[in-house]
C-alpha cells in the first residue's frame, strides 16, 4: 500500500495525539471554571451543584467508553475516533451558551459521550500501528502525553482568559481546534492494521473474550485498577485549585499548581513508556502507583513554595502516567479482535472511579475538611491501585483467548 493509495502511518501519532489533547482540555476545564462559577454565584451554583455537574459529565464518558469502545470492532477505529472528536467538540462549544446549571450539566453529559470514546480508540489505534516495532508502550504514552498537554494548556488559558473574557471563553477555545482536526483526520488518518470483522458477531465474540473463563479475572483486575487510577486523575484535576484555595493560596497560584500537576504528567509519560518497554509493563505500573501514593501523602504537609511545586510536579508525574500504563497493559493483555473492546471497558468502568473522584472531593469540601484530608484520601486510593496491580500480575499470567474468524475463541499464550 503506497502513500498515494492510503493515509500514511506517519499521521497516526500526531492525529491521535491531537484528539487526546482536546480530551485533556476537557479534563481540566471544569477545574478552572468551577471556582469562578462558585465565587460569582453563576446560576446560584452551590458546591453540591458543582459536584452534580462534574459527575454527570463523567457518566456520559462512562457510557461513551463502553458503547463506542465496543463499536470499534464493527465500525473501525478511524470512524469511531472521528465521530468522538466531532461530538465532544460540538457540545463543548454549546457549553459557553448554557442558560442554566441544568442545561450546562446536560451539555456536559452529551460531550462526555464523545469524550468517552476518544481515549480508548486513539490508544488502540496508535498501539496497533506500532506493535510490530516493539514500541506499543511508548506509542501509548506518547499519545497520552497529549492528554496532559491539553490539561496544561487549559490551566494556562484559565489564567490568561477567564479574567478578561469570562469563563465562557474556555469552552469556545476548547472546541475551535476541531474545525481543523476533523478534516485532517478524514483526509489522513488510516484505520487499524489489525484485522477487523465488520459484523455484529465480531462484537459478540469480542465481549465473550472479556467475560469467558480465566480472562474474567484479568478483566476484573483491570477494571479495579482503572477505577482507582481515575479517582486520582479526575479528583485532582477537578478539585486541586479549590483544595489549594482552601489551604490559603490565591486562585492564580492554585491554577499554577494545576498547570504544574499536568506538566509533571507529561514529563512522567515521556519516561513511563520507555521504562515499561524496557523493564516490563507489570513492574512499571506497580512502581508508579506506589510512588504516587507517597507523593500524594506528602502534599498534605505545609511545604515551602518551591518544595510544594516540586511535590505537585512529581505527583503529576506518577499519578497520571500510572493510569496510562494501565491502558498500555490492557492493550497487551487482549487479542487484536477484542483489544478496543477490552480497553473501552477498562476505561469505561474506570470512569466510574472518575465519577467518584470529584464526588469524594466535593464531599470533603462540603464537610470543610478537603485540606489536608483530601490528599490523605487520594494517597489511600493510590495504594489500593497498587494492590490491584499486584493481583493483576498474578491472574494475567494465565493464557488469553483470541478470536478466530468464525467468532470462536482459541487459547493462546498471553504476552502481557
Amino acid at each position: 500500500m503506497t502513500s498515494t493509495e492510503a493515509p500514511s502511518r506517519s499521521w497516526v501519532l500526531p492525529l491521535c495525539w491531537s484528539a487526546v489533547l482536546l480530551d485533556g482540555f476537557d479534563l481540566v476545564v471544569l477545574g478552572t471554571v468551577l471556582p469562578v462559577l462558585l465565587a460569582g454565584h453563576v446560576w446560584n451554583m452551590t458546591a453540591a451543584d458543582a459536584t452534580v455537574v462534574s459527575t454527570i459529565g463523567l457518566v456520559g464518558m462512562t457510557v461513551g467508553s463502553l458503547t463506542l469502545g465496543t463499536l470499534n470492532e464493527s465500525l473501525g477505529r478511524r470512524r469511531v475516533l472521528i465521530f468522538s472528536v466531532t461530538v465532544f467538540s460540538v457540545f463543548t462549544l454549546l457549553c459557553a451558551l448554557a442558560p442554566s446549571a441544568f442545561v450546562f450539566g446536560l451539555l456536559r453529559f452529551l460531550a462526555g459521550l464523545g469524550l468517552g470514546g476518544c481515549v480508548p480508540t486513539a490508544i488502540t489505534l496508535a498501539s496497533e500501528h506500532y506493535e510490530r516495532s516493539g514500541r506499543p508502550g511508548t506509542a501509548t504514552t506518547a499519545v497520552m502525553s497529549g492528554y496532559h498537554v491539553g490539561a496544561m494548556a487549559t490551566a494556562l488559558l484559565g489564567i490568561l482568559l477567564i479574567g478578561p473574557l469570562g469563563w465562557q471563553a474556555m469552552f469556545v477555545v476548547g472546541a475551535l481546534p476541531a474545525l481543523v482536526l476533523v478534516p485532517l483526520m478524514i483526509r489522513y488518518l488510516p484505520d487499524s492494521v489489525a484485522p477487523a470483522q465488520r459484523s455484529r458477531s465480531s462484537i459478540k465474540a469480542a465481549l465473550a473474550v472479556l467475560f469467558r473463563g480465566r480472562m474474567m479475572g484479568v478483566s476484573i483486575a483491570f477494571w479495579v485498577t482503572s477505577f482507582m487510577g481515575l479517582i486520582l486523575v479526575y479528583g485532582l484535576n477537578t478539585w486541586l485549585p479549590e483544595i489549594m484555595r482552601q489551604a490559603g493560596y490565591p486562585l492564580g497560584a492554585s491554577l499554577g499548581l494545576l498547570l504544574t500537576l499536568n506538566f509533571g504528567g507529561v514529563a512522567g509519560l515521556l519516561v513511563a513508556g520507555v521504562v515499561a518497554d524496557r523493564v516490563g509493563i507489570k513492574p512499571a505500573t506497580l512502581g508508579w502507583f506506589v510512588v504516587a501514593a507517597v507523593m500524594l501523602a506528602l502534599l498534605s504537609i505545609k511545604l515551602p513554595s518551591v518544595a510544594l511545586y516540586v511535590a505537585v510536579f512529581l505527583s503529576g508525574s506518577f499519578v497520571f502516567s500510572a493510569q496510562v500504563l494501565v491502558y498500555a497493559y490492557t492493550t497487551r493483555a487482549y487479542p487484536p479482535d477484542a483489544r478496543a473492546t477490552g480497553l473501552g471497558w477498562t476505561a469505561g468502568i474506570g470512569r466510574i472511579g472518575g465519577i467518584c473522584g470529584p464526588l469524594l472531593g466535593g464531599l470533603l469540601l462540603t464537610a470543610g475538611i478537603v485540606y489536608p484530608w483530601g490528599f490523605y484520601a487520594f494517597a489511600v486510593v493510590a495504594a489500593l491501585a497498587a494492590i490491584a496491580v499486584g493481583v493483576l500480575n498474578t491472574v494475567s499470567r494465565l493464557p488469553a483467548p483470541t478470536v478466530d474468524q468464525a467468532g470462536a475463541t482459541v487459547e493462546t499464550s498471553n504476552q502481557s
